[in-house]
């Protein structure tokens, strides 16, 4: 059943970049409809981000209290409206302000996805499969935007843009229904779970230290003091950075600065995509059995900086590759990389968050966003001032720093609340962050 689970979390997680992606495929479209230029489109895909950024903790600390299903269930609805009300705005004076504020809306509730996935790793998937799981589920970030350029473009074609807005709004409905119905919060809950499966869910569940409260949530000030969560956070804002260029740009990079027509800009724009679908799976593998044979140092930290780093040396080199469709596979080479570090990032955040790994790895993944947020609107600028290889090497830098921030990593330290601490955890309010009652 676990598996079960992680293959519809592979599909909720394929059906939110569906939603995301769509819009950089119609922005050829959307320009012509609202007369927006590359700069106006930069702030529409960094509205998104941005409010999937500001979320992110929030979206945690809702999937550590009130476990993934529900809290999965009614992101999937949050975000099926949004994208569903991008197709209502008018051609008016004012569009460009409206179509940020729901961009910005659909990227809040598209927030909780992958902290609430993360949630669920931690109560159902042993310690020794979790690269393994986040493979399958950061897979679906690959099968979702590879598969976007051509159901978009296909639907644009012969029904309009909006058409295909509405079809991702309903595809992801029926997605959050199929959750709702099948999830539950933790294995002994759930029907359909064998007691062998029980057994081997909680005998691989990782250890927790003495004096370790698995009940109480970690105070904001625990995660923060983290080094490795700050680590972990730099090295997810420079993979944000890098790989939102492939989910922002690349398709209007080949269309307008390569010169590729629409269908084969649609071709071209999958290979990145597939490839890190590959790469999350293989790397997923990877780093179970390097965890087995040599520890998580070498399993989780170590293949995370070789594969962001040599991401890097593959984006710098497809830059400046004349041939527009050789340097399409050449960058894709360093989106596939770049993903192969992908399960190394939630695999740690789970091990070392336990029953907070929501609030942990969606801390983590503000930094992501961050970077997502700023590639939307910095490339282009970018390009406009120095040129396309410029952005691109912009990104390679990025990667060698997302690798060494891997260097002070060290799994085993393990966030812990004790039981004494546990009846008046620190919760975080607007003005900063204080010690307060928080119930149980």
């Amino acid at each position: 059943m676990r598996w079960f689970l992680v293959l519809w979390l592979f599909v909720l997680s394929a059906v939110s970049y569906l939603d995301r992606v769509n819009i950089s495929i119609a922005s050829g479209s959307i320009a012509e409809v609202y007369q927006l230029n590359d700069v106006q489109l930069g702030k529409v895909f960094s509205a998104m981000l941005v409010g999937y950024a500001l979320f992110q903790t929030v979206g945690g600390r809702l999937a550590d209290r009130y476990g993934p299903r529900r809290v999965l269930t009614g992101g999937v609805v949050w975000w099926g409206i949004f994208t569903a009300l991008t197709t209502l705005v008018p051609a008016k004076a004012g569009a460009l302000l409206v179509l940020i504020v729901i961009r910005f809306l659909l990227g809040a509730g598209e927030a909780v996805i992958y902290p609430s996935a993360n949630q669920f790793i931690a109560r159902w998937i042993p310690a020794a499969e979790r690269g393994l799981a986040n493979g399958w589920i950061f897979a679906g970030v690959g099968a979702g935007a590879g598969l976007t350029p051509l159901l978009i473009t296909g639907i644009m074609v012969r029904y309009g843009w909006r058409s295909s807005f509405w079809v991702c709004s309903a595809i992801g409905f029926a997605a959050g229904l199929v959750w709702f119905l099948s999830a539950r919060d933790t294995p002994a809950e759930h029907p359909s779970v064998s007691a062998a499966e029980l057994a081997l869910i909680r005998s691989g569940l990782t250890q927790a230290q003495p004096g370790y409260d698995p009940k109480a949530l970690l105070s904001w000030r625990s995660v923060l003091q983290s080094r490795e969560v700050r680590a972990l956070t730099l090295s997810y804002f420079c993979y944000g950075y890098v790989a939102w260029i492939f989910f922002s740009w690349f398709y209007r990079y080949l269309a307008k600065v390569r010169g590729l027509d629409l269908k084969a800009s649609a071709f071209y724009t999958m290979l990145p995509f597939l490839a890190m679908l590959v790469c999350c799976l293989l790397g997923g593998v990877i780093n179970d059995r390097l965890t087995k044979w040599r520890g998580p140092r070498i399993g989780r930290c170590a293949l995370a900086a070789f594969a962001i780093a040599v991401a890097g040396i593959f984006i710098a080199f497809g830059s400046q590759v004349q041939s527009a469709r050789l340097a399409s596979v050449v960058l894709a080479g360093g989106a596939g990389a770049l993903y192969l570090s992908q399960s190394s990032f939630w695999s740690v955040t789970a091990d070392l968050g336990g029953a907070s790994s929501g609030s942990v790895s969606g801390f983590m993944n503000m930094g992501a966003q961050i970077g997502a947020a700023l590639t939307a609107t910095l490339t282009p600028w970018i390009a406009g001032r120095f040129g396309w290889t410029m952005s691109f090497l912009v990104a390679a830098v990025l990667c060698l720093l997302g690798a060494a921030s891997w260097l002070v990593v060290d799994p085993s330290q393990q966030l812990k609340v004790l039981r004494a601490d546990a009846g008046a955890l620190q919760i975080q309010n607007p003005k900063g962050i204080s010690d307060q009652p928080a119930s149980r």
